[in-house]
């Protein structure tokens, strides 16, 4: 592609502008391009790089400083050494923790997929019993079909002890 200024040199520079919802495009020599007082950086040194990285690095630690100061009283642990070893000293940690962010210990990010939005319904001890002693014996069947999904759901949620209360009832109540 030739330059549209000069039509003699190849266009190394290339300008898309959009004004008003209008879009122009210029293809423009090296030589064409510094005339019309664009400037091309060809290269971005590794010191500015550098003190460009560092500087975003030191906001973000600025910003973390008054949270990384917060520490457990029971072991002494702070967020800062609770980052690097990915592990907490005592059960008072979780409060330290929760005081670190404000009390926001919500996930406000992407979930992967095939997770679902919102946590299924999981049924208690005590609502697997108050559901069978509020039926009858004249619905026997359907209170064991209704223990047999309970159950199911239980072994699915790998929530053994239920699935062990449930499955106890259901021979009870066969029998």
């Amino acid at each position: 592609m030739q330059c549209e200024l000069c039509k003699t040199r190849t266009a190394t520079v290339h300008l898309t502008e959009i004004v008003d919802g209008q879009r122009t495009e210029s293809h423009l020599c090296q030589n064409c391009a510094q005339k019309e007082g664009i400037t091309i950086k060809n290269q971005l040194s590794l010191n500015e790089l550098l003190s460009s990285l560092i500087a975003a690095h030191q906001e973000s630690d600025e910003q973390s400083g008054t949270e990384s100061q917060i520490s457990c009283p029971v072991c002494g642990i702070t967020m800062e050494m609770f980052r690097k070893q990915a592990l907490l000293g005592c059960p008072k940690d979780y409060e330290v923790i929760e005081k670190a962010h404000d009390g926001n210990l919500t996930h406000k990010g992407k979930t992967p997929g095939g997770v679902p939005l919102t946590a299924p319904e999981i049924a208690t001890d005590e609502q697997a019993e108050v559901k069978n002693e509020n039926k009858s014996d004249s619905t026997g069947s359907l209170q064991a079909e209704e223990l047999k999904k309970l159950l199911e759901k239980a072994v699915c949620d790998e929530d053994y002890e239920l699935a062990a209360k449930l499955r106890d009832q259901l021979k009870a109540l066969e029998q």
